[in-house]
């Protein structure tokens, strides 16, 4: 579909569906795509490579009527990957070893085993469920949180109105759920201090799921012993900003799901989902019904 410059009414009226791919966002072509995606009269329906729909322009597009779908799972691979790396990256102390590297010092020190540890993972979808699996490998005991546990998890799963129970018995705190209301800000100053003294924050949901300022302060206080993350709010992350001074601090630019596989399988779930929406078929990965499609 046509996405910069000035679209002419008529280019419009002839997009019917649309695909959007991960590295619009980071090319700047998201604001044009979806400016022109907005105004298209015969727009019926979007695919979108990631998963995440929380932006508002999604909600807009599913005012207007427009069905939208995504790749959901296709990345529960490669994140999972990367909440483990930062879980044994935080417990043995990777980054300051890294300093120390950079700055030609040979710094001894102990570690922590990963073995034994305790690990909360609030969102329990294909992401979340696939860290608990992994994370199990490791001697890791796994508490997941959903808002409703269904039964079938695979780990012991508990409903999120017991957050506050849980934050004391873990070890690492792995942030997976998807953006919303209920989850904005879901770790402010009060769950921080709920953690135990030393407590990990691994965090590859949504930038706005923490309180920053707070977080901040932990970091500063001492009671929280680390943290890694791959989303931030903003992004990019300002170079001035506090979080990149702290050594006991990973931060990755939301590229946990990023690997040559990850981009082959969604472009599978995009050929699939549009050849079920060309055939009249209701696709595999709906986000929405709307009830007046156009």
């Amino acid at each position: 579909m046509p996405t910069a410059g000035h679209v002419g009414d008529a280019d419009l009226a002839r997009i019917n569906l649309a695909v959007f791919t991960p590295d619009a966002w980071v090319g700047g072509l998201g604001a044009p795509f979806f400016g022109a995606l907005l105004r298209a009269p015969n727009a019926r329906w979007l695919h979108m490579f990631a998963a995440g729909t929380d932006n508002p322009v999604f909600a807009q597009l599913m005012r207007q009527g427009v069905r939208l779908t995504n790749s959901a799972g296709s990345s529960a691979t490669p994140i999972a990957h990367t909440v483990i790396m930062h879980t044994i990256a935080l417990c043995r102390d990777a980054r300051t070893f890294a300093i120390a590297q950079h700055e030609h010092r040979w710094a001894e020190r102990n570690a922590v085993d990963v073995e034994g540890r305790t690990m909360g993972i609030v969102g329990l979808g294909s992401i979340g469920s696939e860290v608990a699996r992994l994370a199990q490998h490791f001697g890791i005991r796994v508490i997941g949180m959903r808002r409703t546990p269904r039964g079938d998890e695979p780990c012991e799963t508990w409903p999120t109105s017991r957050l506050h129970e849980l934050l004391p018995l873990v070890d690492d705190l792995v942030l997976t759920a998807p953006l919303t209301d209920e989850t904005h800000e879901i770790i402010s100053a009060r769950e921080l201090a709920l953690l135990r003294p030393g407590a990990h924050l691994v965090n590859i949901g949504r930038g706005q799921l923490i309180d920053e300022p707070a977080l901040i302060a932990a970091l500063q206080s001492g009671h929280l012993g680390g943290a890694a993350l791959d989303v931030t709010d903003p992004e990019p992350l300002p170079m001035e900003h506090p979080l990149y001074s702290f050594a006991n601090v990973i931060i990755t630019p939301h590229i946990a799901s990023a690997s040559t596989q990850t981009r082959g399988r969604m472009a599978e779930f995009a050929a699939k989902n549009i050849i079920a929406v060309l055939k009249g078929e209701t696709p595999s990965t709906p986000v929405n019904r709307p009830a007046n499609p156009r």
